[in-house]
């Protein structure tokens, strides 16, 4: 998987910013498990166990490499962000099965020292390069009310909500998808909506 070039602005001015997105090797699950934990972790409330033992979960990334593609995002070999993607055995056996069309994103997050850099972006473009490799022609994912950066994001890729997805103690995961479109090159990407 090739790096992925993003410009942003350090400073006041404008520097090129190589973010590398690739499959995590080993060597990288611990510390793709801290970060993206650090990511959820503004999230948690005081007092909620649930939350704090899904960042547990979340951090455990050897314990789900063998059924997803954990993709991470690195900075100068520094990881700045991850995500899980299921493209057929889901990570968590309560989970609904994938339709054969299917690819889920899961547990997508960001170092907070390096968002607002595409960092989030790269990862879901790597998503459907992985997607479109697997014959899968759609992406969904769930994300939360409380995290609107995420919602703001998926919203402007053209992501379309589908039903949430409601938990019996009332927990609430607002449903995304998108189409996976054709790989960059491709003339029909022009022609393509990807709702």
């Amino acid at each position: 998987m090739p790096s992925i070039r993003l410009t942003a602005v350090r400073a006041g001015s404008l520097v090129d910013v190589t973010i590398d997105v690739h499959v995590a090797e080993p060597r990288e699950y611990a510390e793709a498990g801290r970060v993206t934990a650090l990511a959820y972790r503004e999230f948690v409330e005081p007092g909620e166990t649930a939350w704090e033992e899904y960042l547990d979960h979340i951090a455990d990334v050897a314990g789900r490499a063998d059924r997803s593609v954990i993709l991470v995002a690195s900075d100068d070999g520094r990881v700045v962000g991850s995500a899980t993607l299921e493209l057929g055995e889901r990570v968590d056996d309560d989970d609904p099965p994938l339709a054969p069309d299917e690819a889920h994103v899961r547990m997508l997050g960001v170092h907070p020292d390096s968002r607002g850099r595409g960092v989030a972006r790269a990862l879901i473009e790597a998503s459907f390069a992985q997607a479109r490799a697997a014959s899968r022609t759609r992406l969904t994912l769930h994300t939360t009310e409380r995290m609107k950066a995420a919602k703001a994001m998926y919203e402007a890729m053209a992501f379309r909500r589908l039903p949430d997805r409601v938990f019996p103690d009332g927990f609430v995961l607002l449903t995304y998808e998108i189409a996976v479109p054709p790989e960059a090159g491709d003339d029909a990407l022009a022609s393509t909506d990807r709702r």
